[in-house]
């Protein structure tokens, strides 16, 4: 389907609407749809010149949902659910993309979204409790309500290594891969970076490169996706049970349909623990590390996971050697968020792909012609940073959000995110975070997430409507607890023992703080449905 390029009509930004939501991504998009439906006028300002979020930026080879897409996918139309369908099980990139431009058109959602501006400032006028967005366009924009909906994995961490900036030959960065593709063919390429998107685009970049070094600091567990084609008999019956499925998303822990074994890992049989963990490895991705209840909980559960996978893993690296260095053992399996590949281990049994230990042998420095590590020099034609992104607050802290007093949202997390449900912050009225810290995030089905998220802020401002309220605000005592919850939560696993973009670990100078709640994607709907409920306990109303 073609993309129809946006138009500087559709560019025109209104003087004044009840939201402004940042960013055209999955919660963008339904946060226009939901909200408009809702009689709303809103306007969505987007830095791309498309819609997609995440999936316009990175189209590196080989980016592939780690989610079924029969589940990463819309629920609040069926419809939708119903004329969509999806080729594989789990989607690459261009399919996601082609999928959400889909969603644009049929809801028309596209007279909404001003591309190609990016949002710089917010400021709070604390008379009229109303926001003044300003774009890098000049447009300047008052809102009564502003939703976040950058997203957590989109601000690119570009590392500092010395020299990277004199190399000569080309170099990509897997969070803005070029359009048009790049080309590899006879080449010397270094990948820096074996995170996820190092792990799916280094056995796409070897089969066209001359000679492939992947630089890696820190293994990881990836598991293979097990991809297959869906044909029409697979798709009739996902359709079918599209209901059911999506209950059991819901109120699950991350947000699909898969349920763990009802007993521990540490109370069934060899045979049955053996079995249940091949389940989970058909099955593919990032649900191994879901297989038991109490896989993430104790380190005796954790080491019956670890130790299949390892058997797996070794089973397909020729070299003992390269095997050990390819093994995590710094972290429990699952502490961070565990990768799905296609044949990522297999591809260093290839002749001409070089594994090299950071390690044992850190970068010194880039030069023109390469890379300069502490023993050796690698001459490079091309250079990817799979350094993957400042998570989580990244992207917002990039915004210049100013809210009560002058406090700018940047002074308000020095010391890490402070947030009330992952939804609200103190001292910042009408301003909503879509998916980031103190909320399951990334632990979940961004998709249904979002949908939740949104849901819950229409929900909330039809509650204001109704009784003639202006704002709706955090409050400093409710945002305290709740982050003293989480971090609750997470010290009750083994989550904390990673040194993961989850705390912050990747990006030096920030703050170690978890920040994902990671009670369960079920659990935390339960806890603000209730919020709710209860007239929005832990927020104060302002009224006229």
């Amino acid at each position: 389907m073609a993309v129809r390029a946006p138009s500087s009509e559709i560019a025109e930004v209104p003087a004044t609407v009840d939201v402004v939501v940042v960013g055209a991504g999955f919660a963008g998009l339904y946060a226009l749809h939901r909200l408009r439906g809702q009689g709303l006028s809103v306007r969505v300002v987007e830095a791309a010149d498309g819609v997609g979020g995440v999936w316009y930026w990175n189209r590196y080879p080989g980016a592939r949902c780690d989610v079924e897409s029969v589940d990463y996918s819309y629920s609040f139309d069926e419809d939708l659910q119903q004329e969509w369908d999806w080729s594989e099980k789990y989607a690459t990139q261009p399919e996601i993309l082609r999928y959400l431009n889909h969603v644009a058109d049929r809801f028309d959602l596209r007279r909404d979204i001003t591309f190609g501006a990016r949002v710089t400032d917010m400021v709070l006028d604390e008379q009229t409790l109303r926001w003044e967005v300003r774009t890098d366009r000049g447009d300047v924009v008052s809102a009564r309500f502003c939703i976040l909906a950058v997203g957590p994995l989109s601000n690119a961490n570009i590392p500092a290594i010395d020299g990277l900036d004199s190399f000569a030959g080309e170099v990509y960065h897997t969070a803005h891969w070029p359009h048009e593709g790049v080309d590899f063919t006879g080449k010397r390429v270094g990948v820096i970076g074996t995170g996820s998107s190092g792990i799916q685009a280094i056995p796409c970049i070897a089969d066209e490169a001359a000679q492939l070094y992947v630089f890696q600091r820190t293994p990881n567990y990836s598991v293979p996706a097990g991809n297959v084609r869906l044909d029409d008999e697979t798709r009739a019956r996902q359709k079918a049970n599209y209901a059911e499925r999506r209950r059991l998303s819901r109120a699950s822990g991350g947000g699909s349909p898969h349920q763990p074994h009802p007993k521990s890992a540490l109370e069934v049989s060899d045979d049955e623990l053996r079995k249940t963990y091949e389940r989970r490895w058909e099955l593919g991705g990032v649900l191994f590390s879901k297989a038991f209840p109490d896989q993430l909980i104790t380190i005796e559960a954790n080491d019956t996971a670890r130790r299949f996978w390892e058997e797996k893993v070794r089973g397909v690296i020729d070299d003992p050697a390269t095997a050990d260095l390819l093994i995590p053992k710094d972290h429990p399996i699952g502490a961070k968020r565990i990768c799905t590949d296609d044949n990522y281990f297999q591809t260093f049994n290839r002749d001409h792909v070089h594994l090299v230990n950071l390690r044992a042998t850190p970068i010194e420095r880039i030069d023109a012609t390469g890379v300069e590590t502490s023993d050796a020099h690698y001459a490079l034609d091309a250079l990817v940073l799979a350094t993957g992104f400042d998570a989580m607050t990244g992207s917002v802290q990039k915004l210049n959000v100013v809210g009560r007093g002058g406090r700018t949202l940047n002074e308000a997390w020095a010391h890490g995110p402070v947030t009330y449900l992952g939804l609200g912050v103190a001292g910042f009225p009408n301003l909503f975070n879509i998916a980031g810290p103190g909320s399951p995030s990334v632990l979940a089905n961004m998709v249904l997430h979002s949908e939740l998220h949104v849901d819950w802020v229409a929900d909330a401002i039809t509650y204001l409507d109704e009784r003639d309220a202006r704002a709706l605000e955090a409050r400093a005592d409710a945002a305290a607890e709740w982050v003293q919850e989480c971090s609750r939560r997470a010290a009750g696993t083994l989550m904390p023992q990673a040194n993961s973009w989850y705390l912050g670990a990747n990006i030096p100078g920030k703050p170690r703080v978890f920040m994902p709640f990671v009670g369960g994607f079920g659990v935390y709907g339960e806890i603000i449905a209730d919020v709710a409920a209860a007239g929005y306990k832990g927020f104060d109303i302002l009224e006229d």
